[in-house]
């Protein structure tokens, strides 16, 4: 008897990018050494946004939470000495895909590569953007158009390549519930493959079908996860037969890669994260018809700040443990046929049947964008509570919180940023400009716009950009210019709450501390820079408008100029900044700095954020009053604070 054929393991990724290119060209070697089988290339938030890095946005952010990618000559560096005819590359970026990609394309070219054989993926799901992560640029509708026309264009010359991944990872981040999941990203795929219908012959449209690949969150209940992406692959395989009509089941096989939860991520005891993280890994391989392609795993110390090099040594090794070490790849599927998986199951694709059938009849997931925005907030906002209650247990965090000192943590747990990469990026662009052909750029950027106008393809023109030395800021002005800025919804109604269970004495609070005012307690809460990971602020916002503040919340991507002016008009008596992307000391810095010269320097202000200890010492010395991080799990005890600094100065010093 012949012993059953082992399976291949997934690709073994790293989500990596940061400073420079030359850094992560640096760092995406040494991790291919150590064994990595893909690349995972994490841009930096102005490259994702369509803005060169110096430009005022780009200020502070540049580096921080990825590499920055400007033009042709940082992506020649970045996969300098990297064969990319060889290589299995995800790219991360969604509103700037089509530039991206095509920057991609122009190196491979240099390279002497087949462009044909080239194989990856471009993330391109700008739903989630508008849901979630908020890097977009246009509004619904031309994102739309873009998505599709980058997968009509790879139809044709790149035939390996996955032209969009509907990302549900960041749904998940944003609080969605397993079926809120499933449905948000099939709906995203669904408005794609729709619109895509129109861009490429019916005999092709099965295998573009196949090409659309998932990327998907595995968060710590790991058998429902589990379950999750069963469901995922049953409810893909029906949409695709019985909408689509595509015959050949390879065309219907759900495809997806993953990265486990880093919302679960602690700061409190950040060793215990070691095994959240596997935990959360057998999510997404012990089930061999549901297995990730390819998986990706957080750092330990990610709630800390931005993991070294050994740190993502680490999760590599937990993967290649478990592919090489283990026997799991040695059988079939181990659930077929378990009463209590078909039963979760089951469930998850009726409540996901149920969420789809809404959102379908509000025209689909482009028209109904509003709507999810607002089940997220509203789930985030119950998971939320369900920590403070103590309801969901998190070790460390609400449940056995005394612990003996980590030695992890001793010393330096976390890789600096090097302070001096943002001015070195900004000289090199310079230089850049300087040396190009400027007539020659000046006729490709026209024929884009022209491009952008007509409808027709996106991909040729940028193409051609990129080959004459546009900038990632001189593709992104195009397209604000041609299809319009946009706003995407907070999801934070400001319509009085009915979640005041456990709320009683803070409202009570508000009211005091109101009448002492003479008016209702205000708060204004603003993200400045780039960084688009709004959670935090929504459900500062929405804590704020349970506890019967006045709040006023507009969204993300604010100048430093622009909240100060905001503090001027709305007279709020706190101003709240959250920052995610470690751009916060110098952001903060200028807020500050403005508040004082437009003489508002007595609101006090607030700041949160992932924010080394070090970081938040030097920004109570610029004078911020509270810095809270993600170990400040309780809203409420947020909002007395909040309450205690709005109290009128001289009640206060009584």
């Amino acid at each position: 008897m012949t012993e059953p054929q082992k399976d291949r393991p997934w690709l073994f990724r790293t989500y990596a990018g940061h400073s420079t290119a030359v850094a992560s060209n640096a760092l995406y070697r040494a991790n291919l050494e150590r064994g990595q089988t893909g690349l995972s290339v994490a841009f930096d938030l102005p490259t994702q946004t369509g803005y060169d890095s110096d430009h005022v946005l780009a200020r502070g952010e540049v580096g921080k939470v990825g590499v920055p990618v400007s033009h042709l000559g940082d992506m020649r560096a970045l996969f300098d000495q990297i064969p990319l005819e060889r290589m299995n590359t995800s790219m991360t970026i969604n509103a700037t895909a089509p530039w991206l990609l095509a920057l991609h394309i122009a190196v491979a070219e240099e390279q002497g590569a087949d462009i044909s054989a080239l194989q990856g993926t471009v993330q391109n799901d700008l739903v989630k953007e508008y849901l979630s992560r908020g890097t977009y640029i246009c509004p619904p509708k031309p994102s739309l158009r873009m998505i599709t026309d980058v997968a009509a264009w790879t139809r044709e010359h790149l035939p390996k390549w996955n032209p969009m991944n509907v990302c549900s990872y960041h749904l998940q981040e944003a609080g969605a519930t397993p079926e809120q999941e499933l449905a948000f990203a099939l709906a995203t795929a669904i408005a794609v493959l729709d619109d895509l219908q129109g861009k490429v012959a019916p005999e092709d449209f099965p295998e573009m079908v196949g090409r659309i690949s998932f990327f998907v969150n595995a968060g710590i209940r790991f058998v429902t996860e589990m379950c999750k992406m069963r469901a995922f692959v049953e409810l893909w395989d029906e949409i695709t037969a019985d909408r689509y009509g595509v015959e050949d089941p390879k065309y219907r096989r759900f495809r997806y890669g993953v990265q486990v939860n880093s919302l679960g991520l602690t700061e409190q005891q950040p060793e215990n994260n070691v095994y959240r993280i596997l935990l959360e890994m057998l999510a997404v391989t012990l089930s061999k018809n549901a297995r990730a392609r390819a998986v990706q795993l957080p750092a330990w110390n990610e709630a800390l700040g931005l993991p070294r090099p050994w740190d993502q040594q680490w999760s590599l090794r937990m993967q290649q443990i478990l592919a090489f070490e283990t026997d799991l790849l040695e059988y079939g599927d181990l659930f077929d046929g378990n009463p209590a998986v078909t039963a979760k199951v089951e469930a998850l694709k009726d409540g996901a049947r149920a969420e789809l059938a809404q959102i379908d009849g509000m025209g689909g997931a482009m028209e109904a964008i509003d709507h999810m925005k607002r089940q997220l907030v509203e789930a985030n906002a119950a998971r939320i509570a369900r920590i403070e209650s103590g309801e969901t247990a998190v070790i460390g965090v609400n449940r056995y919180t005394t612990a003996e000192p980590s030695p992890l943590t001793a010393g330096e747990a976390i890789l600096t940023a090097d302070p001096k990469a943002e001015a070195d990026q900004i000289a090199r662009l310079a230089d850049w400009r300087d040396a190009r052909d400027e007539d020659a750029v000046q006729a490709a950027l026209a024929d884009l716009r022209r491009a952008a106008a007509e409808g027709a393809n996106i991909m040729p023109p940028s193409i051609a950009a990129a080959k004459a030395g546009a900038t990632t800021g001189e593709w992104g002005e195009v397209i604000r210019h041609a299809f319009g800025h946009y706003r995407g919804p907070t999801g934070v109604s400001a319509a009085p709450s009915n979640r005041t269970e456990g709320l009683d004495d803070i409202r009570a609070a508000v009211d005091a501390v109101s009448t002492r005012l003479g008016r209702r307690l205000k708060l204004l809460v603003a993200k400045p820079g780039l960084d688009g990971h709004s959670n935090g602020a929504e459900q500062i916002a929405a804590r704020a408008r349970d506890c019967g503040m006045e709040f006023r919340y507009e969204g993300i991507r604010l100048t430093p100029a622009e909240i100060v002016d905001a503090v001027a008009d709305e007279t709020p008596h706190v101003l709240g900044l959250s920052i995610l992307s470690g751009s916060h000391l110098p952001l903060i810095e200028d807020v500050t700095d403005r508040l004082r010269a437009a003489g508002l320097g007595h609101v006090p202000v607030v700041v949160g954020g992932i924010i080394p200890e070090d970081d938040a010492e030097r920004l109570r010395a610029m004078g911020v009053a509270r810095v809270y991080t993600p170990k400040d799990f309780e809203l409420t005890r947020i909002m007395f604070d909040i309450v205690e600094l709005a109290e009128p100065r001289e009640v206060a010093a009584e």
